[in-house]
């Protein structure tokens, strides 16, 4: 049987878009948008892509996944003022703790499929942003875990400052670069083929002898230690962490990015998603407190009338022209 063309470690369009992205401190301001509007996109994108792990590469729907973030918020926050003030170590607390979050959720959901699974994923999600309400001596509360310092990025032989929103977003840039870099070696390994089986036809993936439960459970882990990083970058950007970004409409918003953006159908789709979605927030915002009725109309049309999203819009026919 002959064998299929290898895959690249990298494409043009991964190199299009990180040197697009590099641009953006140059022009933002100059287009009446902020510095800080940038560093959010790109986090969360990252966030989407995250997730998209889930919903559009595994077929898994999971709308529970800002508690996720949300515990990577907290851990990042908490592990700088009762451990040690190092970035690289708060950030991997803070990916540790959601992974250890999401094989808590794994252990009880992956026996799931469907609407079971969904339903579950929400049950969760509440029980976390609920713990975060009540646990006021730990978290904050409702008041939050405030005073979150952007730590400086120590190299060894250099110390970088990230209070500027330029130097941070420079470095949330190089975080997005190595997560769409093995996002994108993920889902092309044989790993990643699995999950494609597992999203076609669970059932048929389990009869022909794969552990559907554990390839299940494996993908939540990593969706969710991914979202805990996006969720630690989130909590130093804003220096503080809220219940707000667990609870149930927070984890709607990182549905609507994939979906809107065509997750389900392009890699890029979450990314575009989350451009999107922001730029709505922000523009549209401007002119009326009710943004998210537009947004939801868009959302709905897009539903109805082209289920692939602006990435099958725009991105698929690209990429097909391009091959």
């Amino acid at each position: 049987m002959q064998k299929g063309r290898p895959i690249p470690t990298l494409t043009p369009s991964m190199i299009a878009i990180w040197l697009a992205f590099a641009t953006v401190p140059l022009w933002i301001e100059k287009v009446g948008l902020y510095q800080y509007l940038g560093v959010e996109i790109l986090i969360f994108a990252t966030y989407a892509m995250a997730y998209n792990l889930v919903l559009g590469h595994s077929g898994l729907p999971s709308f529970g996944h800002g508690a996720f973030f949300g515990l990577g918020a907290y851990a990042f926050g908490l592990a700088q003022q009762n451990i040690a003030p190092d970035l690289w170590l708060c950030l991997g607390v803070a990916v540790g703790a959601a992974a250890i979050g999401g094989a808590l959720v794994a252990a009880f959901i992956s026996h799931r499929r469907g609407i079971y699974y969904s339903l579950l994923t929400i049950a969760f999600g509440q029980v976390f942003w609920f713990i975060a309400i009540k646990s006021h001596a730990i978290t904050g509360g409702e008041d939050g875990l405030l005073k979150i310092e952007r730590l400086p990025v120590r190299l060894g032989f250099a110390t970088l400052e990230l209070r500027d929103n330029i130097a941070l977003f420079y470095f949330v840039l190089a975080v997005f670069v190595v997560v769409t870099l093995l996002l994108w070696r993920l889902i092309h390994s044989p790993f990643g083929r699995i999950l494609k089986a597992i999203k076609q036809n669970e059932t048929r993936a389990r009869f022909v002898g794969y552990d559907v439960w554990r390839y299940k459970a494996a993908v939540l882990v990593l969706s969710a230690g991914l979202s805990g990083l996006a969720g630690g970058l989130f909590a130093m950007a804003q220096s503080s962490a809220f219940p707000d970004v667990m609870s149930l409409h927070y984890s709607g918003y990182v549905v609507m990015m994939a979906l809107i953006g065509g997750g389900l159908v392009t890699f890029w789709g979450p990314v575009l998603g989350a451009i999107v979605f922001l730029l709505a927030r922000d523009v549209i915002g401007a002119f009326t407190t009710g943004w998210m009725l537009w947004f939801g109309l868009l959302f709905v049309i897009l539903v109805m009338y082209k289920p692939e999203g602006l990435g099958g819009l725009f991105l698929r026919p690209l990429s097909a022209r391009a091959r």
